[in-house]
C-alpha cells in the first residue's frame, strides 16, 4: 500500500505520553539530538493466521497474517529503528496449530522478523518437548525471567533477558510468564518451575538499569492486564506498582482490548506504560519513544487494527 493509504485505512487510536519521569541517565546524546525507537507488539495471536470471515460476530473481516506483515513492512520503510515483539500465546485455536503443531506460526512470523517473543501458557499445549520441538522453526528468541527451565529441554535456550543496542539507544526485554499450575496439565510442563514474577523483575531490572546501563527496559508479560475480582493477583497494573526501572510492560493472556495504552506509577512514582492489543492479531500496537539530548523521553502509543 501506499504511505497514504495506509495511513488512511488503518485505524488508530493514540495517545500522547509524557515520560519526563523516567531515569534513563545512562543515555548520552549530542546536543540537539532526538533519537526515536518504534516498538511493534501483539499477544495472543493463537495461530490465527487467516482472517476472520466476513460474518463473525466481533471481528469481521479482521486479522490475518499477511495484512500484519504489509503493516509492519510499510512501517519499516517509513521508520529505520524498529523492534516488534510478542507477549506469548502464539499457539493454540485454529486447526492450523492442530495439524503443524506450531511450524507454521513460527516460520510466518520469522519471515516478518520479528524481534524477540516470550512464552504463553498455551505454548506449552503440545508439551513442553512440542515446543521444544518448533524452536528451530523460529529466527527469533523467547525470553522469560521466571520460568526456570533448568530440568527441562529448554534448559539454556530460553533465556531470561535480551538486549539491543539501536542506533545509540540500549534497550534491556525481559520476559515474565502466569502461573502454569492450573492452567496448563503438569505432564505438558513437567520439571518447569514457577518463580515469584515481582521477585524476578526486581532483580532482572535494576541488572538492566544498573548494571547494564540499559536506556529502556521492556517487559514481555504474559501475566493478564488486571484482575478486578482478585485485586491482589500479579497482574501487569500490580507488577508496575510493585517494582522499579520498568519503562514499558507489553501485556498478554487476558486478551485485553486496550484503546490506547494505560500509565500506572512505580515504587518511586515513576511512570510506567502498559498496552495489550486484544488478540487473534486483529490489532498491533506500537509505541514510539523519542530520547533528546537533556535525557527527557516521551512517548506515543497507537492501537492499529487490522
Amino acid at each position: 500500500m501506499k504511505r497514504r493509504d495506509f495511513i488512511k485505512n488503518t485505524a488508530a487510536s493514540t495517545s500522547l505520553l509524557g515520560l519526563g519521569a523516567l531515569s534513563l541517565s545512562s543515555f548520552q546524546l549530542a546536543t540537539n539530538t532526538t533519537k526515536k525507537l518504534t516498538i511493534l507488539h501483539t499477544n495472543d495471536t493463537h495461530s490465527q493466521i487467516e482472517p476472520f470471515p466476513l460474518n463473525h460476530p466481533k471481528t469481521p473481516n479482521m486479522g490475518g497474517v499477511a495484512r500484519r506483515a504489509a503493516i509492519v513492512e510499510q512501517i519499516r520503510k517509513v521508520e529505520d529503528n524498529v523492534l516488534l515483539l510478542d507477549a506469548g500465546d502464539i499457539f493454540q485455536g485454529t486447526p492450523y496449530f492442530n495439524y503443524y503443531g506450531g511450524e507454521l506460526e513460527f516460520k510466518l512470523m520469522s519471515m516478518m522478523k520479528y524481534d524477540l517473543a516470550t512464552i504463553g501458557n498455551h505454548d506449552f499445549d503440545n508439551g513442553i518437548t512440542g515446543l521444544y520441538g518448533q524452536l528451530p522453526n523460529a529466527s527469533f528468541e523467547f525470553v522469560s525471567a521466571n520460568y526456570d527451565f533448568k530440568n527441562t529441554v529448554l534448559d539454556t535456550l530460553v533465556k531470561p533477558y535480551k538486549i539491543f543496542n539501536k542506533k545509540g539507544i540500549k534497550v534491556g526485554i525481559f520476559g515474565i510468564g502466569v502461573e502454569l499450575y492450573g492452567l496448563v496439565d503438569p505432564r505438558y510442563y513437567k520439571e518447569t518451575k514457577y518463580l515469584d514474577p515481582v521477585e524476578i523483575a526486581t532483580d532482572i531490572t535494576t541488572k538492566l538499569k544498573d548494571v547494564e546501563k540499559c536506556d529502556l527496559v521492556i517487559c514481555l508479560s504474559h501475566l493478564g492486564f488486571e484482575y478486578k475480582n482478585e485485586p491482589g493477583k500479579i497482574s501487569d497494573i500490580n507488577l508496575a506498582r510493585k517494582t522499579k526501572n520498568i519503562d514499558l510492560i507489553i501485556g498478554g493472556h487476558t486478551h485485553t482490548f486496550l484503546d490506547k495504552p494505560v500509565i500506572e506509577k512505580n515504587l518511586d512514582g515513576q511512570e510506567v506504560i502498559i498496552n495489550q492489543v486484544g488478540a487473534f492479531g486483529v490489532n498491533l500496537g506500537r509505541i514510539d519513544f523519542f530520547f533528546d539530548s537533556k535525557e527527557k523521553v516521551t512517548a506515543t502509543g497507537k492501537k492499529i487494527s487490522i
